[in-house]
């Protein structure tokens, strides 16, 4: 009943964890048996090594957090060499996500990865974090640089390719619609909102860059509203994240248009918050006679 089918993938369940929240599977072994999960999204690689930005880069806000992490990362290079022999000995979908300043950076780490590795499921491109000073965000928010991107990663792979949105825009639909024209098999969405945070014994702002991005559980109902938009515009699947942390939540996003959802903030709490989700789930479609999850996808019934 959990079981979700799209294109060549089968998804034990459709619960995967949100870039940047789970690190790369690896590290929470000891907690958390990730064979459980639909698939694990990893933290952003990018073509060359980042610290990320200086601290303080997180800051714990009223249901979430703020931070400005800056896509901190060990690269393309050392990424391939340690980390993607032990997606071998993972039984669920993994799915590589990247980040980059221009076309050609997110183009070469794919390339690379491509080349050392088979295994993986697909990729999710990150065109949507707020806390870079250059890069990724400028393709999120042009719906022709968002589709120049996506078409120049389709010629060089045949895996599943996931474009992650931003809500930071005016129109999220003319984004999504982009993606698709260039090749994106699926759309996640959201990535963080734009947010900040002020000490005020310091009279100071919480994260070093001043600004941030905001997630958990305070911004759920704006990812509803962008999930449902993305649901009217394209036909492709979609991967529902912002503020998941129950059953509950994640059939709401279901109802909105969601094939599949992301477990982000929620992971930092509970590693394992995804598995207590999915046997909900099971719970909830046998408590309401439900044979498979998708047939609820977009059911939201107006009054």
């Amino acid at each position: 009943m959990l079981t979700i089918r799209i294109g060549n993938l089968t998804f034990a369940s459709p619960v995967l964890t949100a870039s940047g929240t789970f690190g790369y599977g690896d590290e929470v072994s000891d907690l958390v048996n990730v064979d459980l999960l639909g698939g694990i999204v990893t933290k952003s690689v990018t073509l060359h090594p980042r610290e990320g930005n200086p601290p303080p880069r997180i800051s714990e806000t009223p249901f979430g957090m703020l931070n400005s992490i800056g896509l901190a990362n060990v690269g393309v290079e050392k990424f391939c060499k340690e980390k993607l022999p032990k997606f071998k000995k993972m039984d669920t979908h993994v799915f590589v996500n990247i980040a980059g300043y221009a076309i050609g950076d997110y183009v070469e780490t794919l390339e690379r990865i491509e080349v050392e590795d088979s295994t993986i499921s697909g990729y999710e491109i990150n065109v949507s974090c707020p806390n870079v000073k250059k890069g990724g965000m400028q393709f999120g928010v042009d719906p022709k640089l968002t589709e120049q991107l996506t078409r120049a990663l389709r010629d060089k792979t045949d895996k599943i390719l996931i474009l992650k949105l931003s809500p930071n825009v005016t129109k999220i639909e003319d984004i999504a619609q982009a993606a698709v024209a260039g090749g994106a098999d699926m759309i996640s969405a959201i990535n963080t909102v734009v947010g900040m945070g002020i000490d005020i014994a310091t009279r100071r702002p919480s994260l070093n860059t001043v600004f941030g991005g905001l997630s958990g559980p305070a911004i759920k109902p704006i990812a509803l509203a962008n999930i449902h938009k993305i649901y009217k515009s394209v036909s492709v699947p979609i991967i529902g994240i912002g503020g998941i942390s129950s059953a509950k939540d994640a059939i709401e996003f279901m109802l909105a248009g969601a094939d599949l959802v992301q477990v982000g903030t929620s992971n930092f709490i509970n590693p394992a918050i995804g598995i207590n989700i999915i046997s909900e789930l099971k719970s909830y479609c046998e408590k309401e006679n439900i044979k498979s999850l998708h047939d609820i996808k977009g059911k939201l019934e107006y009054q």
